[in-house]
């Protein structure tokens, strides 16, 4: 059975038909502003080859503490997620527009749903627990969930492939680095830690998000009318991170400016600042999982910058970490780039969120048939 995956982000939509051998058979990538799904340009592509669909899965960046694995999608489900928009309110109304535009022009066809958050149900106590007061985490069930578990996941399950002579043991950090960022601790399989918490706010220094903040600085903004509620998150969502340091979010042209002649100062603070919480947080996940034998990277960034994986791997050779220059260089993914008498293995591995969706989604189709 051919099943469409359907990958919402933010401000696109991408549709790959996968076979039964996971072949892409068809791919399309549409325009998705806001929330807003334009049917007519979702009917033409659909059309154009991607409604021989036996089933439909779709991306949902939040599960809550309910949704630890994918599920069929029915009128309940799609209730219970819009009830979880206000732990997501820039990602999961974007994808429930998504879900409800499909299913218009593919009635009857099944769709499943696989949550960003669902690889991180298996954090310790210890490692989902915010030290708050019981009282406010009981009501509104705060906790870390994590995200990007779907790209994560994937990570978990190729680098075996990639490397089948490691145990099944093996302690794995898998780095997303795209426009939003993240690090995730794998240990036999399994998410231990990762580094985006109640929200995709937390964490690594991303595109235009800010990640980890010290909220004593946070609630002194908050004093005495210096911001607003408002101005506030759109600064922390939209204005910070590289952009708040460089003027752009574009790693890209930070790269090349922080490059040019004498370089740009503002440019090379941004990287420094980004490969600096890079570095340590990568650290920390290895610290995690009591040790490393795989470091992984994925991600827009992390599969075409050479030069983010050498500045990272550079401060990290007293984990075992060590890359050949040539071969990371050089490096198409799926491939090695590590030394070769590096402790540590090193990846440059391809997101494949799509394919990682369904292979969560056929057992469940084969259940329900």
């Amino acid at each position: 059975m051919a099943i469409l995956a359907v990958n919402t982000g933010s401000s696109s939509l991408k549709l790959s038909l996968i076979a039964g051998d996971d072949r892409i058979l068809a791919e399309r990538e549409l325009e998705a502003p806001g929330a807003q799904v334009d049917p007519e340009q979702l009917e033409a592509a659909l059309r154009d080859g991607l409604d021989d669909a036996g089933a439909v899965v779709h991306r949902i960046v939040h599960g809550g503490e309910r949704f630890t694995g994918p599920v069929l999608i029915d009128a309940e489900v799609t209730r219970a997620l819009e009830q979880l928009t206000d732990l997501a309110p820039l990602h999961q109304p974007k994808s429930l527009a998504a879900l409800r535009a499909v299913s218009e022009q593919l009635p009857g066809v099944p769709a499943i749903a696989c949550f960003d958050t669902a690889f991180h149900q298996t954090l310790s106590p210890a490692a989902a627990t915010y030290p708050l007061p019981a009282r406010w985490r009981e009501r509104w069930r705060l906790r870390k969930y994590g995200f990007h578990g779907l790209s994560h996941g994937w990570i978990a399950r190729r680098v075996p492939e990639l490397c089948p002579q490691l145990p099944d043991t093996a302690r794995i950090v898998s780095c997303h680095l795209g426009a939003g960022a993240s690090l995730c601790a794998i240990a036999a399989g399994r998410s231990v830690d990762t580094t985006m918490g109640f929200t995709p706010l937390d964490g690594l220094v991303m595109a235009t998000r800010s990640g980890s903040i010290d909220p004593g600085m946070l609630l002194w903004l908050l004093e005495d009318g210096r911001l607003t509620r408002h101005e506030l998150e759109r600064a922390l969502e939209h204005e910070s991170g590289l952009a708040g340091v460089a003027g752009t979010g574009d790693m890209r042209e930070i790269l090349r400016r922080a490059g040019d002649g004498d370089g740009d100062d503002r440019a090379r603070l941004a990287l420094d600042v980004y490969t600096h919480r890079l570095r340590s947080l990568i650290a920390a996940m290895a610290a995690a999982t009591a040790g490393l034998e795989v470091l992984a990277f994925t991600g827009g960034v992390g599969e075409r910058s050479a030069e983010v994986r050498s500045l990272a791997a550079d401060g990290l050779r007293f984990l075992g970490v060590e890359l050949d220059a040539d071969r990371n260089t050089d490096a198409a993914p799926d491939a090695e780039i590590g030394a070769d008498a590096a402790p540590v293995r090193t990846l440059v591995v391809t997101a494949r969120e799509d394919l990682e969706m369904v292979r969560q989604a056929r057992p469940l189709l084969t259940t329900a048939g």
